[in-house]
C-alpha cells in the first residue's frame, strides 16, 4: 500500500512537471527571450518589494477567510495557529506538489487533533477555494465592463453575473447551510484577497514600466488566476504563463511584457510560500507534521 502511494505521488508529480515544462516550452518558443530577460532585469525593485508587502497581506487576509469556514465546523483556531497553518500549506503547495498537498495536509492534521469530521473540513477547504473563485469572476466582470463597449457583450456579462450570483446563493443556502453563519464575511474577505492581488500585479507592472492598457493586463491576470487554481501543475506554473500569452495577443499586448508579469507574480508567490518552511519545524500540531512528512517522503 506504501509503494503504491508513493508511485502515485511520483506520477502526479512527473505529470505536472512534463506539464508545466511544456506550456512554458510553448510559451517561450514564440517570443524572444532576450525582450524578456531585458524587462525582468530591468525591473524596479522598490515597486517588486511593494508587489511582494500586497501579495503577503492577500494571503494574511486568505487565511483570516478560512479560519471562518473552519469555526464553522465547530474547529476554534486561534489566528496565530491558524495562520502558521495556513503558511505551512501554501509551502507544501509550492514545494511538495506531488503529494497531499497543502489543503490535503489541513484537513488531514485537523482531522487528527482535533477529532473533526474529514467531510466538514473538506467542504471548509472547498468554499474557502470557491469564494476566492466567485471573486475573481466579479472582479473580471467588472473589468470586462470597463474594456468591452459593445452593448451585447456588456448585456451578456451583466446577465452572467446576476444569474451566478443567484444560482451561487440558492446552492449555498441549500447545501451549506452549516457554513451560511459566515456567507458575507467570507465573500468580502474574498473580494479584499483578490483586489490586494491586483494591487501587487498593478505594482509589478510599474516595476517593469508600463504605462497603458492597464485594465486589459489586470483582466488577463484575473483570468490567469483562475487557470492557475486547477491542480495540474506546479502551483499553477507554466498555466498562468500560457494564459498570459493568449491574452496579450488576443488584446494585442506586449507578449514579453505579460509574461515578464507572470513571471514576477510566480516568483513572489514562491519567495513568499518559503517562509512556511519554518513551520515545519515550529508547527502548533508537531505530531500530525511529522506523520505528514514521513507520507510524504514514503
Amino acid at each position: 500500500m506504501a509503494n503504491n502511494k508513493r508511485w502515485l505521488n511520483l506520477l502526479k508529480l512527473t505529470a505536472k512537471i512534463l506539464f508545466s515544462s511544456l506550456f512554458l516550452y510553448l510559451v517561450l518558443r514564440k517570443i524572444q527571450i532576450s525582450d524578456l530577460m531585458d524587462r525582468f532585469n530591468h525591473s524596479n525593485p522598490y515597486w517588486i518589494m511593494l508587489a511582494g508587502l500586497f501579495f503577503t497581506i492577500s494571503k494574511w487576509v486568505s487565511a483570516i477567510r478560512l479560519n471562518h469556514f473552519f469555526r464553522n465546523t465547530g474547529l476554534n483556531l486561534s489566528d496565530k495557529e491558524n495562520t502558521r497553518l495556513y503558511w505551512l500549506g501554501m509551502f507544501y503547495n509550492m514545494f511538495l506538489p506531488g503529494g497531499i498537498g497543502g489543503d490535503g495536509y489541513k484537513i488531514f492534521v485537523l482531522n487528527r487533533r482535533f477529532e473533526i469530521a474529514i467531510k466538514k473540513l473538506f467542504w471548509a477547504v472547498f468554499l474557502d477555494r470557491v469564494s476566492g473563485v466567485v471573486a475573481l469572476g466579479i472582479l473580471s466582470g467588472v473589468l470586462a465592463l470597463v474594456i468591452f463597449k459593445q452593448p451585447f457583450i456588456i448585456g451578456s456579462v451583466l446577465v452572467f453575473l446576476v444569474v451566478a450570483a443567484v444560482v451561487y446563493y440558492f446552492i449555498y443556502r441549500r447545501y451549506f447551510a452549516e457554513f451560511l453563519p459566515s456567507f458575507k464575511i467570507t465573500n468580502w474577505e474574498g473580494m479584499l484577497v483578490q483586489m490586494l492581488q491586483l494591487v501587487c500585479a498593478a505594482c509589478i507592472m510599474k516595476a517593469i514600466g508600463i504605462d497603458d492598457h492597464y485594465t486589459e493586463y489586470l483582466l488577463v491576470f484575473l483570468v490567469s488566476s483562475v487557470v492557475a487554481i486547477f491542480p495540474f501543475t506546479i502551483g499553477g506554473l507554466g498555466a498562468r504563463e500560457l494564459t498570459f500569452y493568449y491574452g496579450a495577443l488576443y488584446f494585442g499586448l506586449s507578449r514579453p511584457v505579460a509574461i515578464t508579469i507572470s513571471f514576477w507574480f510566480y516568483l513572489i508567490t514562491l519567495i513568499v510560500s518559503l517562509v512556511g518552511l519554518i513551520f515545519v519545524f515550529s508547527s502548533p500540531f508537531k505530531n500530525a507534521r511529522q506523520t505528514i512528512i514521513q507520507q510524504e517522503i514514503s
